[in-house]
């Protein structure tokens, strides 16, 4: 049995993938402009209080009667289940540069469990957030995906140092910022806080994408010793098809396995789940997508305007 072979020219049409990469990389980030990050608190610096209780609660009603009892503090709240006892818990976040007062604290608990008598409410943990933790472990990460894009790029400078390395090595990065882009205005659309979740996604997406992309280069790199008088973009063309296959497989699996994640969390309300299935779900999908239609076809582009600049450069030849 023979297997598929698929025919695509990726080359042909690379610019209508850019102008769709193009546009939705705008959209991500004027998203910022429309509806604005939520950080979490900790990154932002706050209380969370932490409850049991039983029967049912309503999170609406019982931020309204927190946030009165604190003289008009916003609060915001999650519900789950605590594992040791099997109760119902349920969190308050409070944002403040300094936290809470003990003062404050007694006023609200006592409050609360005044209000919510019938359902036995209990205070179990309450703990101030600096929001300097926050900020550090955020700036560690970056300088982890800096020197991780930094050790990619001389990578593939070596490894394919005979298709011009260094500059697939940088349409690499390109792709990958790509994919940054979009997990982030994922989060951004769908108001999810931008938290550990958030770093844990695009480190995990970085991985897929840039191994998805490895492998179009050095099917490439194959194919152009092959055939070494064919063009540069009927070879990327070629290589891109040839590993479609593979590329989707690889995908679709983690995809429909984050989308079970997501339906299932979404049924049993664990909202903390569906701020990582999700986002991973569609930085999937984008880390299919610059891997195929971005880092091949913008490399074949800029060897082309390299190869066209040297060509003007050179002095023409003299004449008798």
């Amino acid at each position: 049995m023979s297997k598929k072979t698929f025919n695509f020219d990726f080359i042909k049409n690379r610019k209508t993938y850019f102008t769709i990469s193009v546009i939705l990389m705008a959209v991500c980030i004027l998203s910022t402009f429309v509806f604005g990050a939520k950080l979490d608190i900790q990154f932002k610096g706050g209380t969370i209080i932490t409850y049991l209780y039983d029967g049912t609660i309503d999170t609406a009603q019982f931020e309204a009667d927190a946030t009165e009892a604190l003289g008009g503090i916003n609060v915001s709240s999650t519900v789950g289940t605590d594992f040791n006892t099997g109760k119902n818990n349920i969190q308050l976040s409070l944002l403040s540069n300094s936290g809470l007062t003990a003062d404050k604290q007694i006023v609200l608990t006592d409050t609360l469990e005044e209000k919510y008598a019938d359902n036995a409410l209990e205070l179990v943990e309450s703990t101030d957030v600096s929001p300097s933790a926050g900020r550090e472990f955020f700036a560690k990460c970056l300088v982890a995906a800096f020197f991780s894009a930094l050790v990619l790029i001389i990578y593939i400078a070596v490894r394919f140092k005979n298709i011009g390395g260094w500059l697939a090595g940088v349409c690499a990065i390109i792709a990958l910022i790509h994919d940054v882009v979009v997990v982030y205005g994922t989060f951004i659309i769908f108001r999810m806080e931008i938290d550990a979740n958030f770093m844990a996604v695009v480190l995990t997406i970085l991985g897929y994408s840039i191994n998805s992309t490895i492998v179009i280069y050095d099917r490439i790199r194959e194919n152009m010793e092959l055939n070494k008088k064919a063009g540069r973009g009927e070879m990327t063309s070629l290589s891109i098809n040839q590993s479609l296959t593979r590329s989707f497989n690889t995908s679709i699996t983690t995809i429909i396995a984050m989308l079970v994640v997501t339906i299932v969390a979404k049924v049993y309300g664990v909202d903390s789940i569906i701020s990582f299935s999700f986002p991973m779900m569609l930085g999937l999908i984008s880390g299919t997508y610059s891997s195929i239609c971005i880092s091949g076809p913008l490399w074949v582009l800029l060897e082309e305007k390299m190869e066209n600049s040297k060509k003007k450069k050179k002095p023409a030849p003299k004449t008798a």
